[in-house]
């Protein structure tokens, strides 16, 4: 993979509120030259795509005590902030990592979507931008749009907690820019990223992480996210139990199978344990958006070190009208406590 990493790839700079970029600054991304340098030039000079956005209120300042529940959740895009705050909570979750979460994107009302969930949670959040939206989104998500422009064009990923987080920060990660070249209806600035923090518990801190890898790639493109992602983690935070969990997309470009993944491989042989429920259970279901209904796959996982985790479970992303809230199922996890090393 040919790659110029002249962005800077672990975040920590922390804002209530991220600049927005002016409409006119963002519509003159599309005049830049095609090169990744131009790109990541442009990048590193826009404040929203180099903070980290944090805001909400922890329901509690006590470290977590154990067992606890996380949860993680591909929301596309939310559009129902409400519905799927009330979904989470009825799985009482201390942690919540969440992805395709939109921030001023027409599609979605102009809202950020973050700090609505956030509200309805009783938590707080850190947010990264992974991508500035350049245009409305598909065919099908205009249907959404009241307006016809985006008044921030902000898609990213969420961390939110029921107690303080510490040590924020946005991992960038390793990629060709796809979406920048060859984004089709949905040409975008950006890269994907992973947001994490750490929490305390009663026996000590543990490490969250929200990733979402690239979808418009093999199993290959994924498997060096996930080794940079270690790395980069390993370094700034040595062995602290981590639990990393989100939208792996894994058998994308594999007819799903999601077992031709070299990230699993990667992360078990640096100690990561992989859990997703059932592994016959998919994790995928047709939407509003995503309107396939043959797709069927296995994407969301969580992979933990150091902690022990007793049950994962999927959970259905309809809500009690039968209305999907997202084209991925909600997946959860209990962790009872730290694994002996």
């Amino acid at each position: 993979m040919t790659e110029v990493m002249t962005v800077e790839t672990m975040i920590r700079a922390q804002v209530a509120v991220l600049d927005v970029p002016s409409h006119k600054e963002r519509q003159s991304i599309t005049q830049l030259d095609k090169t990744m340098a131009a790109h990541d030039a442009k990048l590193v000079s826009m404040e929203c795509m180099t903070h980290v956005e944090t805001g909400g209120q922890a329901a509690s300042t006590a470290p977590l005590a154990f067992p606890f529940n996380v949860t993680a959740w591909n929301l596309e895009r939310c559009l129902f902030p409400e519905e799927s705050a009330a979904k989470m909570l009825a799985e009482k979750p201390a942690v919540a990592l969440l992805t395709e979460m939109d921030n001023g994107m027409a599609r979605t009302a102009q809202k950020n979507m973050t700090a609505e969930v956030a509200r309805h949670m009783d938590m707080e959040y850190a947010y990264g931008v992974e991508f500035i939206e350049l245009g409305l989104g598909s065919e099908i998500e205009h249907s959404f749009c009241q307006d016809d422009f985006n008044e921030k064009g902000f898609h990213g990923n969420a961390l939110m907690s029921s107690v303080p987080m510490q040590r924020i920060f946005v991992q960038r990660l390793a990629g060709e820019r796809l979406w920048f070249f060859n984004g089709g209806d949905q040409p975008r600035l950006g890269e994907r990223n992973a947001i994490g923090a750490v929490i305390e518990t009663v026996d000590g801190p543990f490490l969250a992480v929200s990733v979402h890898l690239e979808s418009a790639s093999p199993a290959a493109y994924r498997e060096k996210q996930v080794a940079q992602l270690i790395n980069a983690l390993e370094e700034e935070f040595g062995g602290m139990p981590m639990l990393i969990g989100g939208d792996l997309n894994t058998g994308n470009h594999a007819e799903g199978d999601f077992e031709a993944e070299g990230l699993f491989r990667v992360a078990a042989e640096r100690g990561f344990i992989r859990h997703s429920g059932a592994l016959d259970q998919m994790t995928t279901r047709p939407s509003l958006i995503t309107r396939w209904p043959d797709r069927a796959m296995k994407l969301d996982w969580f992979l933990s070190r150091g902690l022990n985790i007793t049950d994962s479970r999927i959970i259905s992303s309809l809500d009690d009208n039968q209305r999907p809230l997202s084209d991925h199922d909600l997946i959860v996890c209990r962790v009872d406590g730290f694994s002996a090393a």
